[in-house]
């Protein structure tokens, strides 16, 4: 929420500068005015400028960044699955483990190697002893031990709490 204010209130401030603009004449106006004040004026305004838009250009992004990071929610089309904070762990752990080889909607994978969770919909203890133990059925293979312990227990639990919702 505060990222989306910063965001508009940029956007907010770019807008009235342009209307300052225009109001004054265009680019020659604003010069005639800003030649017309004293220097220490002129100082003061460049450097609150630019102070506010590299304020601005760095907030904006970092509040979108850690918003996105802290969020405890999945979305999954137009529904909202509330994660633990396993879970979100487990999120992350599966984006970079598994997203390339197997397809949920909840991480946003489309792999194409290992089966479709979605369709799945495997239980955590199927997910865990699969990350543990390793599959080599069918097309394709999965390795064993590609996560251990409590990491293991989060990428199942995630698995199976946003599999097929």
């Amino acid at each position: 929420m505060l990222a989306t204010v910063a965001f508009l209130a940029f956007w907010v401030v770019v807008g009235l500068v342009l209307f300052f603009l225009a109001v004054r004449g265009g680019p020659r106006g604003v010069r005639a005015t800003l030649q017309s004040q004293r220097s220490g004026a002129r100082v003061f305004a460049a450097i609150g400028f630019t102070i506010f838009y590299v304020a601005i250009g760095a907030a904006v992004p970092l509040l979108l960044i850690q918003g996105d990071k802290n969020s405890a929610d999945a979305h999954i089309g137009s529904a909202e699955v509330k994660l633990t904070r396993q879970e979100v762990e487990g999120r992350e752990l599966f984006g970079d483990n598994c997203a390339n080889c197997h397809t949920l909607a909840a991480a946003d994978a489309a792999g194409k190697v290992g089966p479709n969770l979605d369709v799945l919909r495997p239980p955590s203890e199927l997910v865990y002893d699969a990350i543990v133990r390793g599959r080599s059925r069918g097309g394709g293979t999965m390795p064993a031990g590609l996560l251990a312990g409590d990491e293991a227990e989060a990428a199942a639990a995630f698995v199976a709490a946003t599999a097929g919702r």
